[in-house]
């Protein structure tokens, strides 16, 4: 009952102590049973209101949707709040405030008029974040009022939801030599036979697999048909690798590239690449698909503090297929300890994102080891860089020797010198 009449508001504490004065008034000052009446009323309306209010309150459910609950930077999501009255009375007037953090907006504010037995009425609003993180949206706070402006009664629900909020995603062209690395052109196809039959992996042919990956000299060396492993290997699996270190970039390319890994992995799961994803700390675990477990781990990453790339380069050189690595500034060694996870013809790439005449070295040096290298210095060449990665001839380990591909730069010199 304390707490209840707790929620009496201005209106209904002064009806209470007027009627409270009249009674005392009609008992003692001036023996009055119609003056006592008078009293009892005023005093029984924030009573009966309060305790209807508190009625009303305990019978109701809340129920949130978040469509959609994960989306990139910059974009908007529709949240539902539905409230459903499981009394027989019917509610007052319900002011409703959903709790959200401060990075999605203002608190949204709504009413909901009086909710018959058994009915619901529902409310959508929109929240937009141009911050990456994982937010918790709620718990609902409603104030349940009666008609006379009496009481007024607040109650947090319990629930909430998440809201994952991923990094800009950047749409990436598909190269126009997709062969090279997608692996479904004929060019695709005579490269990597192109590398000798030292590098063929062979195995028997099974049903379904394509008329275009069997291997003649296999098939005439052991007798029946043959087919090349690593065509179907190269082509649908890969490693991206980000260096998530504090070290290698300024806050503003840390975003970048954390937003250039989102945007590859989105492309390469899009693609059908069977992916994983590594950072400087060693390879992250799957949780469901390559894509959802890629961007809940983006949504959240902050800088590492690790100074050494090794567990993150150890992690790397256990995968298979090619590889994809997003960089910052890094010193030759490290460039070297990196390029030395690539084995035999795999091909490699990395977008090497520092200012304008800085990462060169780097790129030097993965460029010496066979590596595509572009430097990108800002997101609007970032879809450039990509393409213009894929979109030349694949070369070995001396074709890049002489020079670095800086995307849309000054600092761009003859890949082919």
């Amino acid at each position: 009952m304390r707490r209840l009449l707790g929620g009496l508001t201005a209106r209904g504490r002064s009806f209470a102590a007027v009627g409270t004065v009249t009674i005392v008034c009609g008992l003692l000052v001036i023996p009055e049973p119609d003056l006592v009446r008078i009293g009892a009323l005023l005093l029984a309306l924030p009573v009966l209101s309060a305790f209807g209010a508190g009625r009303a309150r305990y019978r109701l459910a809340c129920v949130r949707t978040v469509s959609p609950a994960r989306l990139p930077a910059g974009q908007s999501t529709a949240v539902t709040i539905r409230l459903t009255n499981a009394s027989r009375l019917r509610t007052g007037l319900l002011l409703a405030e959903d709790t959200v953090p401060y990075a999605l907006g203002s608190r949204p504010r709504f009413i909901f008029e009086g909710i018959g037995p058994g009915g619901s009425r529902a409310y959508t609003y929109q929240l937009r974040s141009d911050t990456r993180g994982r937010y918790t949206v709620g718990p609902l706070r409603v104030r349940v009022a009666d008609s006379f402006g009496l009481v007024s009664i607040t109650r947090a629900f319990t629930s909430s939801s998440a809201l994952t909020v991923t990094p800009r995603i950047i749409p990436l062209a598909r190269p126009p030599v997709g062969g090279y690395w997608l692996g479904d052109s004929e060019h695709g196809r005579r490269s990597i036979a192109a590398s000798g039959e030292d590098d063929v992996a062979p195995r028997a042919y099974r049903t379904g697999d394509s008329l275009h990956r069997v291997h003649w000299r296999s098939t005439a060396r052991y007798g029946e048909l043959m087919v090349r492993r690593e065509e179907q290997y190269w082509r649908n699996t890969a490693s991206l690798f980000l260096d998530s270190r504090r070290v290698s970039y300024s806050s503003e390319l840390f975003e970048l590239a954390v937003s250039a890994a989102a945007s590859i992995g989105v492309h390469l799961a899009g693609e059908g690449f069977e992916a994983r994803f590594v950072t400087a700390e060693g390879e992250v675990p799957r949780q469901g698909t390559f894509r959802d477990t890629l961007l809940d781990t983006l949504a959240v990453l902050r800088p590492s503090r690790a100074v050494s790339l090794e567990a993150g380069v150890k992690a790397l050189g256990t995968g298979d297929g090619q590889f994809i690595a997003v960089l910052g500034e890094l010193p030759p060694a490290q460039a070297r300890e990196l390029a030395a996870a690539r084995r035999g013809t795999t091909p490699a790439v990395a977008l090497i994102l520092a200012e304008e005449g800085r990462g060169t070295d780097a790129a030097r040096v993965l460029a010496a080891a066979g590596w595509r290298v572009a430097v990108v210095p800002d997101e609007v060449r970032l879809a450039a860089a990509w393409q213009e990665l894929y979109g030349g001839e694949p070369g070995g380990s001396g074709e890049f020797s002489a020079g670095v591909r800086a995307a849309g730069g000054p600092a761009q010199e003859a890949a082919h010198g």
